[in-house]
């Protein structure tokens, strides 16, 4: 039986220090949808989860991030926490592969504190997102119509509050991963 994202191949890019929950419960169910996934990062052969402020598992790199590129995947999953994000918006590497989905139309997915990215990769002007409150300023400042819900969709880009959000951020991930590329904001 043919499943939503059979065929489709999604990155998830990490450092240290994501929300473990917030890449676990997506990845499964990206997985359960038919889609593969491969773990992105800078880190090395093993990425750390944290389970909120205590450190939780570590999971295999699938692509280090020097060789990933975004040519090579369907979607994105940006997973949060605070550590992971503040990490990642300082690697030029990290903000080139995030743009690379953007320019192209395909579809990302950004929960909790996973918008720091996108805000410094400088693709949520005039988007309609939400984020963990304590990003809130932080993107309208760069130009987002922030909003409190449990998921946004905004042309193609996902985004979520927080670990309880996850079911209808999971729901609405799967459902515009499998869209495919939505048509692009920003000059190519």
């Amino acid at each position: 039986m043919k499943k939503k994202l059979d065929g489709k191949k999604i990155a998830i890019l990490v450092a240290d220090g994501f929300e473990q929950v917030e890449l676990t419960a997506p990845k499964e169910a990206l997985e359960a949808a038919g889609a593969t996934t491969e773990i992105v990062s800078p880190s090395g052969l093993a990425v750390l989860g944290w389970n909120h402020d205590e450190k939780g598992d570590y999971f295999d790199v699938d692509m280090p991030l020097e060789r990933a590129r975004s040519d090579d995947y369907d979607a994105l999953l940006l997973p949060g926490g605070v550590r992971n994000p503040d990490q990642l918006r300082q690697l030029t590497r990290a903000l080139e592969f995030v743009d690379g989905f953007f320019v192209t139309g395909k579809p990302v997915a950004a929960i909790c504190h996973a918008p720091w990215m996108l805000i410094e990769a400088g693709v949520v002007d005039g988007r309609k997102v939400t984020s963990w409150p304590s990003l809130k300023t932080d993107l309208e400042n760069a130009g987002a119509d922030w909003v409190d819900r449990d998921v946004v969709v905004d042309h193609g880009l996902v985004s979520s509050r927080k670990p309880d959000d996850l079911p209808a951020f999971n729901k609405k991930m799967i459902e515009t991963f499998a869209q495919g590329r939505h048509q692009t904001r920003f000059a190519a």
